[in-house]
């Protein structure tokens, strides 16, 4: 009995380029979960901190802002302390990081850049360092204030870029 199905390299050939295809525009469709984005660009060298987390009373938590100066004029979360990131110098918080067990905790727009500079506290030799899941995005996103360069509360959120802009569900995006 013969069969009908016969090996043909034109077809294994269609099949794969199918499958490849496939796997490509799965992969060009963006992230689409955050944790997906956080895990292509972060290293995790430092651990994070949910926002629910760092919003409870008495977290005792210096939280710096890892953002350039405009995105922290636009909005910042309450007590954030402004550390830039392409002009972050840690001799700069000497007088503010006396203690090196603080907790300290490290944000920007969604968790990428903040990475960076908490990971260069901890090579500085600060042991409870964090850095927020999903940023002021996030935080905005769970309905917790950010305020403006007047301390006033802001519904803007400064997105970094357009491309970031789909991870703030609420708020009003600035670019």
């Amino acid at each position: 009995m013969k069969s009908s199905l016969s090996y043909t390299p034109t077809l294994n050939l269609k099949v794969l380029a199918f499958i490849f295809m496939s796997l490509l525009s799965f992969s060009s469709q963006g992230q689409d979960k955050l944790s997906q984005l956080l895990n292509v660009h972060n290293e995790h060298l430092v651990p994070y901190i949910s926002v629910n987390e760092l919003a409870m009373p008495k977290t005792g938590a210096i939280i710096l802002d890892a953002r350039e100066t405009e995105e922290y004029n636009v909005s910042h979360i309450p007590n954030a302390v402004f550390v830039g990131y392409n002009s972050f110098e840690i001799d700069n918080l000497t007088n503010l990081l006396t203690d090196k067990d603080q907790k300290i905790v490290v944000y920007c727009t969604i968790g990428i850049r903040s990475e960076n500079i908490a990971n260069k506290l901890k090579k500085a030799g600060y042991y409870n360092v964090f850095n927020l899941y999903g940023g002021i995005f996030e935080w905005k996103n769970n309905d917790l204030p950010v305020l403006d360069l007047n301390e006033q509360e802001t519904e803007k959120v400064h997105t970094f870029s357009r491309e970031w802009e789909k991870w703030l569900k609420k708020g009003k995006s600035v670019n």
